[in-house]
């Protein structure tokens, strides 16, 4: 399949995209001798030798991950969220800051364990203390997960048309969620994988939306997240076409998140007139995006 005629920008897009955020560090081996499914013991002797907040190891054939309380994360990078939102009077973009430490570790297990209970895939906790946590891989018999990130910049570089189906597997996945009402915690690209089954899961949930919002705004707060992280790369794409994808996915969201949405369409327009040089930002490029592709799918 060759690019249609918006691969150029595509491809533009794509040479600004940094890393998968999310790819496993190495993994690490236990150096001590333990019974087969010791996990709160694995946690236990593993905890304190971990400088890594977030580390992959393995128990016997199993990948783990090991996750120690950090410190909170700095507010500077919450900042532009939290002036738009102020602005514009829109709870939906108003940042949830990461609490950090110990709170953070018992947020995460606590929305794992409330997500698995409604048949969402997301890693299990395996063991937990205060300041750590010990979760399961979404990887399968020595095949890994794949974030969607990463997904997504194979299928623009294949052209608009594989791009839009990868990016509507995510908006299908943030839909499953909210049929179980239920919600995400920052509904990004690099935080949706795919598991070997096809099936896609879910990652990171180090802050509760839901301590400070109610259901409806932290749905649309979840489509939002996904769309301000692939909002460049469908713009440059095929965004007439990502707009059936977008109000198809939405026919079955409730009232009220629609509603959410077509408010902050319309008070984000003009946003779509934020510079777009490098210069300014990626969070700018991305505001913008996500502006531009509001205004139009939400024209009338």
């Amino acid at each position: 399949m060759t690019p249609g005629p918006r691969g150029g920008g595509l491809r533009r897009v794509l040479g600004k995209r940094k890393g998968v955020a999310s790819a496993p560090a190495p993994l690490d081996s236990a150096e001590a001798p333990l019974e087969p499914g010791d996990y709160a013991g694995f946690l236990r002797s593993r905890l304190p030798q971990q400088d890594r907040l977030v580390a992959s190891h393995r128990i016997g054939s199993e990948r783990v991950w090991l996750k120690k309380a950090g410190p909170r994360h700095g507010s500077l990078r919450y900042h532009l969220l939290a002036a738009i939102s102020g602005v514009l009077r829109l709870d939906v973009l108003a940042p949830v800051p990461n609490p950090g430490g110990n709170a953070a570790i018992a947020i995460e297990a606590r929305r794992l364990r409330a997500l698995a209970s409604v048949g969402l895939r997301v890693p299990a906790v395996l063991a937990q203390q205060p300041d750590g946590l010990l979760i399961s891989d979404l990887g399968e018999s020595g095949r890994p997960a794949v974030v969607l990130q990463e997904r997504l910049d194979q299928a623009a570089a294949i052209g608009p048309a594989a791009l839009l189906t990868t990016w509507h597997e995510g908006l299908a996945a943030i839909a499953a969620v909210h049929a179980r009402q239920a919600y995400l915690s920052q509904a990004f690209d690099r935080n949706l994988v795919q598991c070997p089954d096809g099936v896609i899961g879910y990652i990171d949930f180090e802050d509760d939306p839901g301590e400070a919002l109610p259901l409806a705004e932290c749905q649309a707060r979840d489509w939002l997240s996904y769309l301000h992280s692939t909002a460049m790369l469908v713009d440059a794409a095929s965004p007439h076409a990502a707009a059936e994808h977008w109000h198809a996915v939405l026919a079955d969201a409730s009232d009220e998140v629609r509603d959410r949405l077509r408010v902050a369409a319309g008070r984000m327009r003009w946003l779509r007139h934020l510079p777009a040089g490098r210069r300014w930002g990626r969070d700018t490029q991305r505001v913008r995006a996500v502006a531009r592709l509001l205004g139009r799918w939400y024209a009338a």
